[in-house]
């Protein structure tokens, strides 16, 4: 799990660095736009369907991944909001800094991965 954080990490630091750098001009896509609202619909939309039921189930495992399917759902929505920036007022940049928030989390995962997996276990 923490190799595949890492490289999507790189891919996408290089990809919206690629981008800034030679000045690329996305082109919006309506049916992309679409997809990525429903998408960051859906992951809150079961972020507190996760949160409630793990709450009345005194679950600790579906709570965090109650926790889990937010931080999605928030990944979701920086994107969708680069895509309309992007779309309403042609700030072009506005799509790959929403890939540097997505390296943001990703570093941060992989940071927490790799350090569980050096913690003695008792």
């Amino acid at each position: 799990m923490g190799v595949g954080f890492a490289l999507l990490a790189a891919y996408l630091l290089v990809q919206s660095t690629w981008v800034l750098v030679a000045g690329f001009h996305p082109h919006h896509s309506p049916l992309g736009i679409v997809w990525t609202a429903i998408t960051a619909i859906v992951m809150f939309a079961l972020a507190a369907s996760k949160a409630r039921t793990g709450a009345a189930l005194d679950s600790p495992v579906l709570k965090t991944e109650g926790r889990v399917t937010l931080i999605d759902g928030l990944l979701a929505a920086s994107v969708l909001l680069g895509l309309l920036l992007n779309t309403a007022v042609g700030w072009w940049w506005a799509d790959p800094a929403a890939g540097y928030v997505l390296v943001c989390y990703a570093i941060r995962e992989v940071r927490e991965i790799f350090s569980s997996e050096l913690r003695p276990t008792a």
